[in-house]
């Protein structure tokens, strides 16, 4: 009786779980088309960018913008350095927006570095840092600095290559 009443207690809890997120589901009928009123999201949060078009209505692929030189980023623990990460950044931009886009590349280098510091300071590449939430936060943390540097030419940022490297002390 001592092992089966948990297991009874967790089956109940999850019975009212279930049960009260059936019972509480707004209808849609009520609340109109979602679809219609929100922007259509990738996992990172960041609005999915509509297709480019031509004038003869055929879609323009994007073009992918690769930084010249890696980012190399300190970790540091007390005071002292305990590690280096290194990554290698692209960026996603609307067709025909690569040479705007490389002529920004000295800005963009400066806030995506500061964007990196930050992250490494708040310990975003401690313990386990390829893990998709802290990938997600530098992501979008990238994201929203390059919009602000280059515009809305782009449209997404790629983490190519991220290394930690430890440094023994």
């Amino acid at each position: 009786m001592g092992k089966i009443l948990p297991i009874l207690l967790a089956l109940i809890g999850v019975g009212a779980g279930v049960g009260a997120g059936v019972m509480l589901k707004p209808d849609p009928a009520e609340h109109g088309d979602v679809a219609d009123c929100a922007p259509p999201q990738t996992e990172g949060g960041q609005a999915t960018p509509q297709p480019v078009v031509d004038e003869q209505g055929q879609e323009l692929t994007p073009e992918y913008v690769k930084m010249n030189n890696q980012f190399v980023i300190p970790v540091l623990k007390d005071g002292n350095m305990a590690a280096l990460v290194v990554l290698s950044i692209s960026l996603e931009v609307t067709p025909g927006g690569k040479e705007a886009t490389f002529q920004r590349e000295p800005k963009l280098r400066d806030a995506f570095n500061q964007v990196l510091f930050d992250h490494a300071n708040s310990g975003g590449f401690d313990g386990v840092f390829t893990n998709s939430n802290k990938m997600v936060v530098l992501r979008d943390s990238l994201y929203e600095v390059a919009q602000k540097v280059a515009g809305p030419v782009v449209q997404d940022i790629l983490i190519n290559n991220i290394v930690r490297q430890d440094i023994q002390g």
